[in-house]
């Protein structure tokens, strides 16, 4: 049962662009992207934005609302609301496609820039490792394998804004997990990539990334730990 009205402001264009302002109709225990889908349907039908899910388990309709990224599926118009407006645009710090979409290309080879592929210690036709999953390492890998790279971190960092060379809490988050993982065969050259310019060192741990993470994953907390591993690799000669 519609309510009132809501005024929404969405950005329409790539780089360069503006907000436009649309009428929609303001439902009980309506979404983001239930406000976006209206319109796309009912008066734009040009407005481009990623969707799939819609139930909280994919991250693709992840947009800026109200100056915070968010998972537009899961955040409901009457909890983000100001004054009766929203203002929607696209992620942050990825560059601008059309509309609501943005190139997250960067932000993947930021994810492999950081060694973020699995390197095996054994074959195939090894036997398999038994690793205790109340060991401290497998408990640090389980804290931070939940990320599903939707970007809303990345997004939110304020040092991914300034400098173009920081791989971002995503891509460290998953470095982290693999420094922790005893099955992986290159350990000490995975510490090594993520302590140079951009990696671990550049985190300034504003916090922002443990703030809007939608699943709850703490990246700051996996980026100290780095900082600790690079910094004892490098005392006792590990790092190349």
């Amino acid at each position: 049962m519609v309510e009132n009205m809501l005024d929404v402001e969405i950005w329409r264009g790539k780089e360069t662009g503006r907000f436009e302002t649309y009428r929609v109709p303001n439902g009980s225990s309506q979404t983001i992207l239930d406000v976006v889908t209206w319109v796309q349907r009912n008066v734009e039908p040009a407005l481009a934005y990623r969707f799939a899910c819609r139930v909280g388990m994919c991250g693709s309709c992840a947009m800026t609302v109200n100056g915070r990224p968010r998972w537009t599926c899961r955040s409901h118009v009457s909890k983000v609301v100001k004054s009766g407006r929203l203002r929607i645009e696209p992620l942050y710090n990825m560059p601008r496609i059309k509309d609501l979409v943005v190139d997250m290309t960067p932000f993947f080879e930021k994810w492999q820039a950081a060694r973020g592929q699995f390197k095996p210690s054994i074959t195939r036709f090894d036997p398999m490792e038994r690793i205790s999953p109340d060991s401290m390492r497998r408990r640090a890998v389980d804290a931070g394998i939940e990320c599903i790279n939707c970007g809303v971190c990345h997004a939110a960092c304020d040092v991914v804004a300034w400098n173009n060379d920081y791989l971002g809490p995503a891509a460290l988050n998953r470095s982290w997990t693999l420094a922790n993982d005893e099955r992986d065969a290159d350990r000490g050259g995975l510490l090594s990539t993520i302590s140079r310019s951009g990696g671990c060192h550049s985190c300034h741990t504003h916090g922002s990334c443990v703030e809007d993470c939608p699943v709850g994953l703490n990246p700051a907390a996996g980026i100290a730990g780095l900082k600790r591993m690079t910094l004892t690799g490098l005392l006792r000669g590990d790092l190349g």
